[in-house]
């Protein structure tokens, strides 16, 4: 079992999970959010629109009560869904993905590109209802996800492996 963190490292190993122009934003969501049982998993790094980000694997927060979560704004609302899918529980990643999936904010797309190489059918049947101009040439849905596949080939390479890994065996 992993020791917790102290509170700095763990607010601050959540707020490198995104833009630095978001790190008020997620202080706010972070004082909403009940304390970790345990510590984050090792983040992975990705590039969002020339910035770095380090996002945990894993999240051991239980889930905030609605009336802790109700204060938050739009943006703090996204962020707050965006932490939740990558919870230790993967009901708890499908309902937080669900509200984010469609958002078109590029720093939300990491977060729903990561669920699709964890193999749970539940969630890339979410992903599959909530992307569903992906596949249209030139919507806002392809240029977003395309611009973050281009500046992460690496990290697409591995998910893909992994679906395709999976699918395989199973």
């Amino acid at each position: 079992m992993q020791e917790p963190q102290e509170p700095w490292n763990v607010a601050q190993a959540l707020v490198a999970a995104f833009p630095t122009r978001l790190a008020g934003d997620v202080r706010n969501v972070l004082a909403a959010m009940p304390d970790a049982r345990l510590s984050s998993v090792e983040p992975f790094e990705v590039e969002v629109q020339g910035e770095t980000v380090a996002i945990p694997s894993r999240i051991y927060n239980d889930e905030p009560g609605v009336d802790l979560a109700r204060p938050l704004t739009g943006t703090q609302q996204v962020i707050l869904h965006c932490l939740y899918s990558r919870h230790s529980d993967g009901r708890v990643r499908q309902r937080h993905l669900e509200q984010i999936v469609a958002s078109r904010e590029p720093w939300v797309v990491p977060f729903v590109v990561q669920l699709a190489g964890e193999y749970v059918l539940e969630i890339l049947d979410v992903i599959g209802r909530g992307l569903t101009d992906l596949a249209v040439p030139g919507s806002a849905q392809r240029r977003l996800y395309g611009e973050f596949i281009a500046r992460n080939p690496a990290f697409f390479a591995r998910t893909e492996r992994r679906v395709v890994s999976y699918w395989s065996c199973y």
